[in-house]
């Protein structure tokens, strides 16, 4: 029976779940990988899905899918748009979206499957199905590589993957090299003393001090960095005070910062933490800051000798010129841990979700960034059905590229 993909993908949006949450979208996926013949397994780093395809003699082939949402509300106005709600690590309810298109992965990957099943007299070898939970907090990989997954089940010669992206439909973006950016998330804390808001001079105001670090940390991209190297550093969230007439005692922030190599990160940790102390200090703190690293993502690093092969088979599949080299995206993923704890070669792809027509027309009215929007958007919807057809397409092509 052939699956109904476009259900699924919609089925999969409308019920999006969080990090290591992903419980509902795991079990569906089981099923699908079950009906299909894989040998399957749940709960692999906590919400995680394995499954294996035996094919005779030949290479592992592993192919990955992240199924985590995010905290965001949809505004997409789709009819099958998501109303769920989640709780957030800290306790509190929020709204929750597949706002990076992670269904559409999972979508991709079970579709590339029912391929591979439905050719396997043209193919040998193994082909491993990673459907991995939590890639938004960038844990996911190292809880399945934790919990054993690379001893537990047959160890790749590659590892593969894709992501859906705001390029027209048809499109595919890969690169050898660096794809995507290394990043660290830090939480800052900025100690101050608390007091009543009409006695001011009284306290040390961490508000104050933390709205001076956030405005000195945007001078390190660009004054501290050279201007043709890439460093990003971005706070994306303040948290201090509960009421108007109230001086905290503490502000926090939370950075992410993005990086191409491990000596720009070097650099740019030492400039933060320079500046954090710096401001505190100036303030007149008695503790210093607190900070502390979150997570650290090592950059998506593509093997060359396999990403021609992976260029050259995706574009033969979907025509001529469909491949373009779309530089290096500053987003972070984790994906890379697989291959690089595996000790084998990385390909990363993205392939386009967006109507070709509408692209076109924000290119030529120089709107792209205003109209069309990104990954972690409220609004991003990928064109369903063609887009689902592209992601099947390219990670076929590219599995039975390695498959005897």
């Amino acid at each position: 029976m052939t699956i109904d993909l476009e259900a699924l993908y919609v089925d999969l949006h409308t019920h999006p779940e969080l990090s290591f949450q992903e419980t509902r979208t795991a079990s569906v996926a089981a099923v699908h990988l079950r009906d299909l013949g894989l040998r399957v397994e749940e709960g692999i780093g906590i919400t995680g899905v394995v499954g294996v395809l035996e094919n005779g003699p030949g290479p592992v082939v592993w192919l990955r899918a992240d199924m985590d949402a995010l905290p965001v509300e949809e505004q997409t106005g789709l009819p099958y748009a998501s109303t769920a709600r989640g709780i957030s690590p800290a306790g509190v309810e929020v709204p929750v979206m597949h706002a990076c298109g992670h269904d559409m992965h999972v979508t991709a990957l079970i579709g590339a499957l029912e391929a591979l099943v439905a050719t396997r007299t043209e193919w040998a070898g193994t082909v491993v199905a990673v459907l991995q939970p939590a890639e938004e907090f960038g844990a996911g990989s190292k809880a399945m590589i934790a919990d054993g997954v690379l001893e537990r089940f047959p160890r790749p010669d590659i590892v593969l993957g894709q992501h859906v992206t705001p390029l027209p439909v048809g499109t595919v973006g890969v690169r050898p090299g660096t794809q995507m950016a290394a990043s660290d998330g830090l939480t800052v804390t900025m100690h101050g003393r608390g007091g009543h808001g009409s006695r001011p001079h009284a306290t040390v105001d961490p508000v104050v001090m933390a709205a001076a670090t956030v405005m000195r940390l945007q001078t390190i991209a660009s004054r501290e960095i050279d201007p043709r190297h890439v460093a990003v550093v971005t706070v994306g969230s303040i948290h201090a005070g509960l009421k108007h007439n109230i001086i905290p005692a503490e502000a926090v922030l939370e950075l992410s910062l993005r990086y191409p190599d491990d000596e720009t990160r070097e650099r740019v940790l030492e400039k933060v933490e320079r500046i954090v102390a710096a401001e505190a200090q100036a303030s007149g703190a008695l503790t210093p800051p607190t900070i502390v690293n979150d997570h650290s993502l090592p950059p998506t690093i593509n093997d060359p000798a396999a990403t021609a092969r992976v260029s050259a088979a995706i574009d033969a599949a979907l025509g001529e010129g469909s491949v373009i080299d779309p530089g290096m995206f500053t987003g972070s993923e984790d994906v890379s841990w697989f291959a690089r704890e595996a000790g084998v070669p990385l390909v990363f792809w993205f392939w386009g979700g967006i109507d070709p027509a509408l692209y076109a027309g924000a290119v030529a009215s120089g709107t792209v960034e205003s109209v069309i929007p990104t990954n972690h958007s409220p609004f991003f919807a990928p064109v369903a059905g063609p887009t689902i057809e592209v992601g099947v397409t390219a990670l076929t092509a590219a599995a039975r590229e390695f498959l005897a």
